[in-house]
């Protein structure tokens, strides 16, 4: 059975290129398969990436109601700790890696909050390692099941269990690797796992990995000895770093990086692999820019629209909330051939992969809602849901599907361990405050004749005298004033014993409006302006 990192089984000769865009404050890296673009991380070097790290922290407060504690892990927010995580066990630790953990139901009842209490005292030390950055609001989430991934292995300080990555199945292959690892020097107190990634790879590159763990192990209990918590006992490498880890397998063809100094890097941890691996790391120096070459630029642009086209001529709309993304399906101009059920299968099969895509490469999750076009087949909606669960097989994170529902929505959630693509590259919008919408020139109309009447009210003399006002408001507003509202507003003025005058300013926001006194300039009301 051919393993390949993208998917298994794969027989055809599919061409898979890693693209690495190093600059000085930002590094990213794509994945190109006959040059589509399926994976894509970006990572500031002027930031902390703290997913992977372990950190020595202490123990704030215990909230039995929450089945949490908090640690303080030396960062502004304390770091959130589930009860079940405080003392995990071996059965959860297989396949840690790449598998969802299969927890027991009866875990989470296991200790009681007395329990809690005696072992983790408040003010007490723990070692944990993180599971989940900070997103939005809410802090980092730890485990004390911790797991060091090297190339081939994943060690697991604390563990016992010794096992092979239940996505090795080939028969063979699995007792050749069982009798590898009972054969390694490990020491005690020390679990192992061997990753997919060993698959038909040599003893000697196992050992070598092993050294290299046992190695970060021995750093990793020196700091945790001699350092005063809160600290980092064990940082999670960089992104090139992790390329080579976990990206560079040999179904890779070439790997190709525009920086002297990155490449020189890759190359030289790519050689304690193999030299036909080290072969196929590439320097780039053309004129254009890496990521234009290779259309990756062009590819992410389109991809990171809300609007995203399929092929067939169908789109899915992505509109993403803090903890829900909602994906609606549209067949759009879809010139399928066929009857209609087969056209809707047809933009439902391409949509759920292109959903499992878009999820990757804007590494967003939580739970994911999914409206798919009416099925009306039974058989139709299987396909559609076995085709949802074959794409999701390359992701990295952990998913979860449910069958499509009577309503015709697919639900699933996925694994969310950072704060997605688009909010490092976006922020909201300091016009529309990220509701991506503003109020239309009749609402601003209406708004503007309300607080003009109020103030009219407000500063009216006794005497028949008109009251003079300026009125400061954007050319767009100022537009529909004259042409549709004049009539309105001539009215007001007679009601009201007022006289308007009206300015236009385009360096103000739309919704911006002042209203001022004629004759010394007193402001009487501004609304608060966005920018």
């Amino acid at each position: 059975m051919k393993f390949s990192l993208f998917g298994w089984g794969k027989k055809d000769k599919t061409k898979r290129q890693i693209i690495v865009n190093a600059e000085a404050l930002e590094t990213r890296v794509a994945v190109l398969e006959d040059g589509r673009l399926e994976e894509y991380q970006v990572e500031h070097p002027t930031e902390d990436r703290i997913v992977g790290s372990v950190f020595k922290g202490k123990i704030q407060n215990l909230e039995h109601d929450l089945q949490a504690a908090f640690v303080d892990i030396g960062l502004k927010k304390n770091a959130f700790l589930h009860y079940w995580d405080m003392i995990p066990d071996d059965d959860e630790l297989l396949d840690v890696d790449e598998d969802q953990p299969k927890r027991k139901t009866s875990r989470r009842k296991r200790y009681t909050n007395e329990d809690i209490e005696k072992r983790f005292p408040t003010g007490s030390e723990i070692v944990v390692q993180v599971t989940k950055g900070p997103i939005g609001t809410k802090g980092p989430r730890v485990t004390a099941g911790i797991s060091i991934p090297g190339r081939y292995l994943v060690m697991m300080p604390g563990a016992k269990l010794k096992g092979v990555s239940r996505k090795i199945e080939d028969g063979a292959e699995r007792a050749r690797l069982k009798k590898l690892l009972n054969r390694l020097p490990v020491p005690e107190g020390l679990g192992l796992i061997i990753r997919t990634a060993a698959l038909s790879c040599s003893k000697r590159s196992v050992v070598r990995d092993l050294k290299g763990l046992l190695y970060v192990w021995e750093a990793m209990q020196q700091a945790t000895l001699h350092q005063t918590g809160p600290c980092c006992v064990y940082a999670e490498p960089d992104l090139v770093e992790r390329v080579v880890r976990d990206w560079l397998t040999e179904d890779v063809d070439r790997i190709v990086i525009d920086s002297r100094e990155k490449f020189e890097r890759i190359k030289e941890m790519a050689s304690r692999i193999s030299r036909r691996v080290k072969s196929r790391v590439q320097f780039y120096d053309g004129a254009m820019p890496v990521f234009e070459h290779y259309e990756v630029e062009r590819q992410l642009d389109e991809a990171m629209r809300r609007k995203v086209p399929l092929k067939s001529g169908g789109c899915i709309v992505l509109d993403e909330t803090e903890a829900l993304i909602a994906i609606d399906v549209n067949t759009g101009r879809h010139k399928g051939s066929g009857s209609q059920e087969d056209v809707i299968l047809q933009v439902n099969t391409e949509a759920v992969e292109e959903v499992a895509r878009q999820l990757r490469l804007r590494n967003i999750g939580g739970i994911v809602v999914v409206d798919l076009i009416d099925m009306r087949s039974r058989k139709h909606q299987t396909a559609v849901y076995r085709a949802m669960k074959n794409a999701l097989r390359r992701d990295r994170a952990r998913t979860n599907v449910l069958q499509i529902s009577d309503l015709g929505i697919l639900e699933m959630t996925r694994q969310r361990a950072e704060a997605g693509i688009l909010s490092s590259m976006f922020v909201d919008c300091p016009y529309c405050q990220g509701h991506g919408s503003i109020r239309s020139p009749l609402s601003m109309s209406v708004e503007i004749q309300r607080k003009i009447a109020a103030v009219l009210r407000k500063h009216s003399t006794n005497g028949r005298e008109q009251h003079a006002l300026q009125i400061v408001v954007h050319p767009r507003v100022l537009q529909r004033l004259r042409t549709e509202d004049e009539q309105f507003l001539v009215e007001l003025e007679k009601r009201l014993a007022g006289r308007l005058s009206f300015r236009s300013d385009p360096s103000r926001h739309v919704e911006y409006f002042a209203i001022m006194d004629g004759q010394s300039g007193e402001v009487f009301y501004a609304t608060p302006e966005h920018a």
